[in-house]
């Protein structure tokens, strides 16, 4: 039970230095210059409202965070400025912050509506913000929702920046300004500090370089410290002016600049996108006339290659029908020959056949002398056979 008090007790006491961390931002021992005296910009746009200048603290000093016109995070909240207080031997910063009614902003006389305690510069009433004329600078031929209330608005010689410690204001919070530090706050927009942090990097305007009196006292909108919406201090020094005007110049050069080289990287793009599409192109067709050429060549060797292998099938056909018909002459010849050597041998048989078997005629006898003796009868000789012709071949190639 006693761990779980301790951890109770350690998140509480985690939880107040964060929010004292987030009231007080920094803590000095050196009272903050006087309030820069300026003249307000006009407003940019309806729905504005005005941000007063402060001294903030960085690690060359004090420097100046101009006034400037700032759009609320929500419609219908009113801005809270900071201010430096004296407390525990230091000077602390308490941050500003967007609510539903104006908070304590210690006293400090910021002027346009600040008079120390409240807003006097305008109010919400229907989603529309309504403008004090007599201590907001704004067009009243563009912006109809005005009217004018005197409110205490010069300083009178009374430019403190602080409230406590040694010379600075006196002020306490009121009932309701009490009950309004206990609301609901929205911290700072990303636009407004965006601009503390662009002041913080302006040698300008460091107090130890202005000495109170900043070239850039206030400017129409949150970070644009060039311009016609730029105010310089009252009673600026011509020194500060010229720097102003200097860095104006240089800053007009930077931009001309850059579009100059934007408008050369632009046109080299322009033209590397233009090389690579001739390119591109150039390529193609060459690829479509490297492919109609091997295509070309493809059906050239095709065509030359069916000439080929039809010649040669012609000509195998032709040595075939010559081999052919050399070969049928060559075995009618071979045929004719041993029928004519068959018809003729057996010609000359047949003749000696006949030839023998014809009848022998006998001589006639002539007287002879008695006594010769009678002849001896002559023995008649066989009668020869006749010999079988000879078997007939069939020529080659018939049956």
């Amino acid at each position: 039970m006693r761990k779980v008090r301790f951890l109770l007790l350690a998140l509480l006491m985690l939880a107040m230095s964060a929010a004292a961390f987030a009231q007080v931002g920094v803590s000095i021992t050196v009272a903050p210059p006087e309030l820069v005296a300026y003249s307000q910009p006009i407003c940019p746009q309806s729905g504005y409202l005005w941000t007063p200048g402060y001294w903030a603290y960085g690690d060359e000093g004090y420097f100046w965070v101009p006034g400037t016109w700032a759009e609320p995070p929500a419609v219908g909240l009113l801005w809270t400025p900071g201010y430096w207080g004296w407390g525990s031997n230091a000077y602390a910063w308490n941050e500003g912050y967007w609510g539903s009614t104006v908070g304590f902003y210690g006293g400090v006389n910021y002027g346009y509506g600040y008079g120390g305690s409240g807003y006097g510069g305008g109010y919400w009433r229907n989603n529309e913000f309504s403008y004090n004329t007599s201590v907001n600078n704004v067009d009243r031929n563009t912006f109809h929702n005005t009217y004018e209330k005197t409110v205490m608005n010069e300083r009178t010689g009374n430019n403190v920046s602080y409230n406590g410690g040694t010379g600075g204001t006196t002020a306490r919070p009121t009932a309701a300004e009490e009950t309004a530090s206990h609301e609901r706050h929205t911290p700072a927009t990303a636009a407004q500090t965006g601009h503390q942090q662009a002041a913080s990097k302006n040698h300008e305007l460091l107090a130890s370089v202005n000495h109170g009196k900043p070239p850039i006292a206030a400017t129409a909108k949150p970070g644009e410290f060039t311009g016609k919406g730029v105010v310089a201090a009252k009673g600026a020094s011509a020194e500060s002016k010229a720097t102003e005007t200097k860095a104006t110049e240089n800053k007009a050069a930077e931009s001309s600049a850059a579009e100059t080289k934007a408008r050369e990287s632009k046109a080299a793009e322009s033209k590397a996108t233009e090389n690579k599409a001739a390119e591109k192109q150039a390529a193609t067709s060459r690829s479509t006339e490297n492919k109609a050429g091997e295509k070309q060549a493809a059906a050239s060797r095709s065509n030359e290659n069916k000439a080929a292998k039809k010649q040669a099938a012609a000509s195998r056909s032709t040595e075939n029908k010559t081999a052919a018909k050399q070969a049928a002459t060559s075995r009618s010849n071979e045929n004719k020959a041993t029928e004519k050597q068959a018809a003729a041998s057996r010609s000359n048989e047949n003749r000696a056949v006949h030839a023998q078997s014809a009848p022998h005629v006998q001589p006639a006898v002539h007287s002879q002398p008695a006594s010769h003796a009678q002849p001896v009868a002559r023995q008649q000789a066989p009668r020869a056979q006749p010999r079988p012709a000879p078997e007939r071949k069939a020529p080659p190639g018939k049956d």
